[in-house]
């Protein structure tokens, strides 16, 4: 079937002004291009030549709807579903739609005749001077006239037997080319049962039309009337429905219309955006260029100064062991050929010489090393407005020249975050630029070694390490910080970790007089008193240190820790003071 249909696709795809058919939709078929032959119309109101429909290929379809199958292809989708014996029925594609076409039993032929298209059939043949129109009595002769009142088609031999005959000798007759300006000259539309009589009645309980025959047959006692008599009721049914479909067709257009000016709106858009990529990718990919030859430039000039420095120690170093083997192969030869006299003589120019060697300071190591590294995440700066990254590092840390520092290196208090930082550096004492290192933290209570404490080292990116831990309970502990499985500086070093910070219970203030609001039984701890009665301390008066303090333990400090015990010797009246 799919072989079927792939020409079809292809043909529907190329009709013009959006329309399924175009303008020879009315007289020509979608499958074999030609003027409609016996045209059927679809429930899809798509017209296409009996044999055509014919030869598609036929599918089964199982209908569990139960009841009359619609031959509509929505008809199976929307009904309601009911609980119905399966039937098995044959069907079709439309070839202009794809929409599924349920044929009734009496297959293709038993679909509706399009009177519509055979009418558009005849009128185009007629507009072409008659060619292709047949007799339709003797379906031999070419067509010469048309009798207007059996709308039938007649040669020159038949219509003057026509004229001859009794019943037909008034009938009118028209040439063949005063039909051309017509609009509709269709024939007779009779009725399949009986094919000699013509369909002029509606049986309105089968809503269909039918013949003289039928009503006295088939629809006997049916209620049924002339077409000319119930074309209103049912036209104007017709044109309802029209009204509310056509809204719908102009909401359809308007809503291509606007598909239309979108995907416009999207291709323009779509290239816009594509010049700015594009625009963008040059200038970003000259600039990754340009930082490219500007790495690989500081990558050649490192390599030459490295290269000079060996070069020139190796210099000075092949000199100083020329002199070194100079001095020692005359000084050997001298004390294993020389004459006791002639030792005696050199002597002195041997001893400084080879004192003068032994004190020359030099290296065994080379003065430069091959830490080079490229760090590709780190940022770069910026190369015409562009963010770039990667960066070629020499630095190398040395654990020997890092350096702990913060307020809370030393010291800690139970349950509460103590944090220092870790400043690495290189050999040469600068500090490093970049982070990643491997860093290694370990704090451990001195009297509980195999309970460490959690630690947590963030890297600031900058060569600098944010460390902190939160000690559990009082104590020394003891502190290792390694980079690189090495000791920096101070480590590891002892921490005093004091029990929770005591906040004061009491007030900070001026006297007790002012605070309590002139109560007599309130205390302070700076241990000052009034006269009066007064056991708290007043301004200028006995005990009054001459300054703000905290009345529970006497301290100065608005911020420091508080001392008070709290023990059974404090006096109820100071708990009073404290609570205000």
């Amino acid at each position: 079937m799919s072989e079927n249909r792939k020409p079809l696709l292809g043909f529907v795809s190329k009709l013009p002004g959006g329309t399924a058919l175009g303008n020879s939709g009315k007289t020509h078929c979608p499958l074999c291009m030609g003027l409609f032959k016996a045209p059927r119309l679809l429930p899809c109101l798509h017209t296409v030549c009996t044999t055509c429909l014919e030869q598609l290929e036929p599918f089964s379809v199982v209908d569990i709807r139960g009841g009359d199958s619609d031959t509509s292809s929505e008809g199976s989708i929307f009904q309601e579903l009911k609980p119905r014996s399966l039937q098995s029925q044959i069907g079709i594609l439309c070839p202009v739609c794809d929409a599924q076409v349920d044929l009734p039993m009496g297959g293709v032929k038993a679909l509706t005749i399009d009177h519509l298209a055979v009418n558009d059939v005849m009128l185009e043949s007629l507009r072409g001077e008659g060619q292709g129109l047949v007799c339709d009595l003797c379906n031999d002769r070419e067509v010469e006239k048309r009798c207007q009142t059996c709308k039938a088609n007649l040669c020159h031999f038949c219509c003057q037997a026509h004229r001859r005959q009794k019943k037909t000798t008034y009938h009118t007759m028209v040439d063949l080319k005063d039909l051309k300006s017509y609009s509709q000259i269709g024939k007779p539309i009779l009725c399949p049962a009986h094919p000699a009589e013509e369909l002029r009645l509606f049986c309105e309980f089968c809503d269909r039309p039918v013949c003289r025959d039928c009503v006295v047959g088939e629809h006997r006692e049916h209620p049924y009337d002339f077409t000319s008599n119930v074309i209103h009721k049912h036209g104007d049914s017709v044109r309802e429905l029209l009204k509310g479909t056509q809204p719908h067709v102009e909401a359809l257009e308007e809503a291509l219309a606007q598909i239309k000016i979108m995907n416009s709106a999207l291709q323009k858009r779509v290239e816009v955006v594509a010049a700015d990529v594009r625009t963008f990718s040059e200038g970003y990919i000259k600039a990754i260029e340009e930082h490219r030859d500007k790495l690989l430039k500081q990558l050649e000039d490192i390599r030459v100064q490295k290269e000079n420095s060996l070069q020139l120690q190796k210099a000075q170093l092949e000199q100083l062991l020329a002199d070194m083997r100079t001095g020692v192969e005359f000084t050997e030869h001298l004390l294993t050929s020389g004459s006791d006299l002639e030792i005696l003589i050199t002597k002195g120019v041997v001893v400084e010489r080879l004192r003068k060697l032994n004190k020359v300071e030099y290296s065994t190591r080379p003065g430069v090393n091959d830490k080079i590294r490229f760090c590709p995440q780190e940022k770069a700066g910026q190369c015409h407005g562009y963010v770039i990254y990667g960066t070629i590092n020499t630095k190398e840390v040395d654990p020997a020249k890092c350096v702990l520092q913060g307020e809370d290196l030393h010291r800690a208090r139970e349950k509460q975050t103590a944090s220092f930082t870790l400043l690495c550096k290189d050999a040469a004492g600068e500090i490093m630029d970049r982070g990643g290192d491997n860093i290694q933290v370990v704090v451990v209570p001195n009297d509980k070694k195999d309970s460490p404490v959690r630690t947590m080292v963030r890297d600031n990116k900058d060569g600098t390490y944010y460390i902190s831990y939160t000690p559990k309970e009082p104590g020394i502990y003891t502190v290792w910080v390694c980079v690189k499985e090495q000791h920096v500086q101070g480590s590891p070093f002892t921490v005093t970790v004091r029990r929770k910070y005591r906040p004061h219970p009491g007030v900070f203030h001026c006297c007790t007089f002012c605070s309590s609001g002139g109560q007599k039984t309130a205390r302070c701890a700076c241990g000052g008193t009034m006269p009066g009665g007064y056991l708290g301390c007043g301004h200028g008066h006995k005990g009054h240190p001459g300054r703000p303090h905290w009345s529970c333990c006497g301290k100065f400090n608005e911020k420091s820790e508080c001392t008070w015990t709290g023990g059974q010797s404090a006096p109820r009246s100071l708990l009073r003071t404290v609570a205000l």
